[in-house]
């Protein structure tokens, strides 16, 4: 089930929202296989250090982190992905892995790459491997009231 906190969020920021149950998945590439959706609706929430401040990080499955154009964005020196040890003390109520990209849950902020907003739907992390989100990407913007918005993706290299 998406987990109470992220019901919760959604329903005080008032935003139509589809939960989608699926098979239990570890990663944006089995979702988007799973659910049969290109990788680029798929948002993937990464989770990062900026110099010493965590923040969530909202990019299109089929992207990479450009951790360059974050640093210029977020105005850091450095950007460094966040250990598992830290997701389990400070992001509580969630599934690991799983993690929904809003940073207000847990007093964070949350980078949404502007590549999401070229699609009507996306479908984003719950809290759980079982559920995601499906929502329209203005919504974020509803459900994140300080949301950064930018471009820090670039294209996967194989």
């Amino acid at each position: 089930m998406v987990p109470q906190k992220v019901i919760r969020l959604l329903e005080r920021a008032k935003v139509k929202y589809e939960p989608v149950e699926h098979r239990t998945v570890y990663t944006a590439f089995d979702k988007a296989a799973t659910l049969r959706v290109p990788l680029k609706v798929i948002g993937k929430t990464l989770a990062v250090k900026l110099d010493k401040n965590p923040a969530l990080v909202l990019i299109p499955a089929n992207k990479n982190l450009d951790k360059e154009k974050l640093k210029k964005v977020a105005r850091a020196k450095k950007v460094d992905f966040l250990k598992e040890v830290w997701m389990k003390k400070n992001l509580k109520g969630i599934k690991i892995g799983a993690t929904p990209p809003f940073g207000n849950l847990w007093k964070l902020f949350t980078f949404v790459d502007r590549a999401l907003f070229q699609n009507t739907k996306i479908i984003i992390n719950s809290g759980d491997h079982s559920w995601s989100i499906k929502i329209t990407p203005n919504s974020l913007k509803k459900i994140i009231p300080d949301l950064i918005l930018g471009s820090f993706s670039k294209s996967r290299g194989r």
